[in-house]
């Protein structure tokens, strides 16, 4: 497996998505990409062998479920996500598109930085709240990224 110096920057990826939308509907924009992960790692399930690592990436899919879930929960008067998505054509090429004709290990080495970026992310959501509850909630959604990475390093460590 490479080094992983071609596979591309997720911090800057996501940086050029979000700067599409307002602030307001960015936590709404990850939700949405959470959702399209959870196909991801669906699709995944797929292609592995063994029933062991079938259900851990589609634990990993659940958690990106639950993450997008808690999320929008905190946003119930945010447009609706189709609409959201209807507006942003840029993330489901990107999701089709950054990991296509990578190896099956290239794409969960991406997959796993995309989900301590989203971890970050979390966080940093975390830290501008006022409310317990809100933070919480993003602390929460920090910790099941970290499980999905930590999941998909083990894979790729097996390799």
């Amino acid at each position: 497996m490479s080094t992983g110096k071609e596979l591309p920057d997720l911090a800057e990826v996501l940086a050029r998505i979000l700067q599409q939308v307002p602030p307001g509907q960015h936590a709404v924009l990850i939700a949405l990409a959470e959702r399209l992960a959870a196909e991801r790692y669906r699709g995944w399930a797929t292609e592995v062998a063994g029933p062991d690592r079938r259900a851990g990436l589609l634990a990993c899919a659940d958690r990106e479920e639950e993450i997008a879930r808690r999320v929008e929960a905190l946003y119930p008067a945010a447009a609706p996500q189709r609409d959201l998505l209807a507006s942003q054509p840029d993330l489901l090429e990107l999701n089709r598109t950054l990991f296509a004709g990578r190896p099956l290990a290239q794409q969960f080495v991406l997959q796993a930085r995309g989900e301590r970026l989203g971890a970050a992310t979390w966080r940093a959501f975390a830290q501008g709240e006022q409310t317990v509850e809100r933070r919480d909630t993003f602390l929460g959604c920090a910790l099941l990224e970290e499980e999905s990475a930590a999941y998909l390093e083990s894979i790729v460590g097996d390799a």
